[in-house]
């Protein structure tokens, strides 16, 4: 890890405003409590929350939070049973995400909870230990809810794992860091989406300082945010060890600095000897390169959204440690291995799938976006899988913004990008990879376990807006017997259908195409990919005719 030099920031303060000068971290970080399973009851609710003086927000959140969840504590092994209570007045779902846990408990779109009932998922927790996360992923909500605070840790303990000395007293010497960025209106309301983010919240804490032990300490670091990437670093010429990523413990301990969303991160640092200090952590976001949201933005292009946080390229501070004595069995040392890796090898792979990231308007940084040229559509299976089979995805990023690239149920591992090897820090597990402006990678995962040819696991874009605009496709794993038998429909070409006041020609090809009405008269006629402006339509029956493809019936 580079040291780092300490840097005296502009501070970013309530609701976009700023001031010069050192940083008030005058806010306890809050921790959340602990459920250690296997019987899990969560109830998610319609709270809200003081963020700033004399105003209230209205958030989510669930049990007895009002902002954020309980961290769930399992055990590799454990038979776990859940209950999910949908207290909110609107439909959600609970995704398990990073947990290799059957398609029927996965908690994706096809999984909806509806206002006042109940979901109980069950799964053998399969998984190493790590830290993983939970959050919504209702179809086209999945950012507002879980912006509003419908979100938490699982940490996930096994023997491997038990038997190191490192830091594991949650609270003590264990902290889970769940950093998020948001947009405030007016009125101190979440704004969805929220490129215009100003605010960073640890833990659903605004400008938190954290009382730490002069020891080492482990930081369990969480990117919940909708887009932005955190480049997560220390003043003060502090190093810190990685230990950890999305999908467990690394084989020795690494460095590493940017954080996409949905990334995670385990780290520990050293306080040893710095009894009396405080210390920032900071998001070196002027090392961000352009392209990759939280780096800097140039002149957008006529009709995009506002996207001119504060934030974007520059370094601020996110939290305060103040060392204090340390605990009474400190940890001051840590091994030099971890878990031993059983990385996939390219030559165990049996077919390769492509993935290929476009926009509906070449070059546009805000999309819609798409994958393979089509968007979401909850009646395609995009790919289906036989199961223990071992796959390598071809990803190619062809927009001019980065990507973090997210599947359901199965970690895998990274082969290259660009063909180059990858970096130390890259070599464990993951769920999550950043995927560059105009970047391939090649990714490989084995597809065990759990078959289920009626309900299918996502792959999506994890910038929380994408995803919920359609950036997103899903596969189901089943019996090689079974692949030729199961139908797969033909790419979406028109979205959302119902529409109201807009719609989406998803054509990436210059292809003409007409708009009749339920009389058969032609109202609008165009070529290619275009957003539609609807408002003044009246409602019923439309067709899109589109050259050499099956019309498509569409209603208002």
């Amino acid at each position: 890890m580079p040291l780092r030099k300490p840097i005296l920031l502009t501070c970013i303060v309530l609701l976009g405003t700023t001031m010069s000068g050192k940083c008030q971290f005058n806010q306890t970080l809050f921790i959340p409590d602990t459920i250690s399973g296997p019987v899990f009851n969560l109830q998610m609710n319609e709270t809200q929350k003081s963020f700033f003086p004399g105003q209230i927000t209205a958030t989510r959140a669930l049990n007895s939070a009002t902002f954020l969840g309980p961290t769930l504590i399992m055990r590799r092994g454990w038979a776990i049973q859940a209950t999910v209570n949908n207290n909110l007045s609107d439909t959600t779902t609970l995704h398990w995400h990073g947990l290799h846990v059957p398609a029927h408990s996965d908690g994706g779109p096809h999984l909806p909870i509806l206002p006042g009932q109940q979901w109980n998922p069950h799964f053998t927790c399969l998984d190493k230990a790590g830290t993983y996360w939970y959050h919504p992923h209702v179809h086209k909500k999945t950012g507002l809810q879980t912006l509003q605070g419908l979100a938490g840790i699982i940490l996930v303990r096994d023997a491997e794992e038990s038997a190191l000395s490192i830091p594991r007293s949650y609270g003590k010497d264990d902290f889970p860091i769940i950093i998020q960025s948001l947009q405030f209106d007016s009125l101190a309301q979440i704004v969805p989406k929220g490129f215009q983010d100003s605010i960073v919240l640890i833990n659903g804490t605004i400008q938190p300082h954290l009382p730490v032990p002069a020891q080492w300490v482990r930081f369990r670091l969480l990117n919940a945010s909708n887009a932005r990437n955190f480049n997560v670093g220390l003043e003060d010429n502090l190093e810190f060890q990685i230990i950890g990523g999305d999908a467990g413990l690394f084989g020795k301990p690494v460095s590493r600095t940017r954080l996409a969303p949905g990334e995670r991160a385990e780290i520990l640092v050293d306080f040893q000897n710095r009894q009396g200090d405080s210390i920032l952590l900071k998001s070196y976001a002027s090392e961000i390169s352009a392209g990759i949201q939280g780096g800097p933005i140039g002149p957008l292009p006529p009709g995009t959204p506002p996207m001119d946080s504060p934030l974007n390229g520059q370094d601020f501070p996110m939290l305060e440690f103040r060392v204090i004595s340390p605990l009474s069995n400190p940890i001051t040392s840590i091994p030099d291995t971890l878990v031993a890796q059983n990385r996939l090898e390219e030559s165990q792979a049996t077919n390769n799938r492509n993935v290929v990231f476009s926009s509906v308007v070449p070059g546009s940084i805000a999309g819609p976006f798409l994958l393979n040229d089509s968007t979401f559509n909850m009646d395609r299976i995009d790919f289906q899988i036989p199961i223990n089979q071992t796959e390598i995805w071809n990803i190619h990023n062809q927009t001019t913004i980065a990507h973090p690239f997210h599947i359901h149920g199965f970690s895998f591992y990274i082969l290259d990008r660009y063909g180059a090897p990858i970096e130390s820090e890259e070599s464990g597990r993951k769920d999550v990879v950043l995927v560059n402006p105009n970047e391939q990678l090649r990714i490989i995962t084995h597809f065990s376990d759990f078959s289920d040819p009626s309900m299918a696991y996502m792959f999506h874009c994890h910038l929380l807006s994408h995803e919920d605009e359609g950036m997103m496709g899903q596969f189901t794993v089943v019996p090689l017997t079974q692949i030729e038998n199961q139908h797969v429909t033909s790419p979406k070409i028109v979205f959302p259908n119902p529409f109201t006041d807009e719609l989406r020609i998803l054509i990436s090809t210059k292809k003409s195409w007409f708009i009749s009405d339920a009389l058969g008269r032609i109202i609008l006629k165009g070529m290619g990919p275009v957003i539609v402006n609807t408002t003044k339509w009246k409602s019923g029956f439309y067709l899109l005719n589109v050259q050499g493809m099956k019309s498509q019936k569409m209603v208002r």
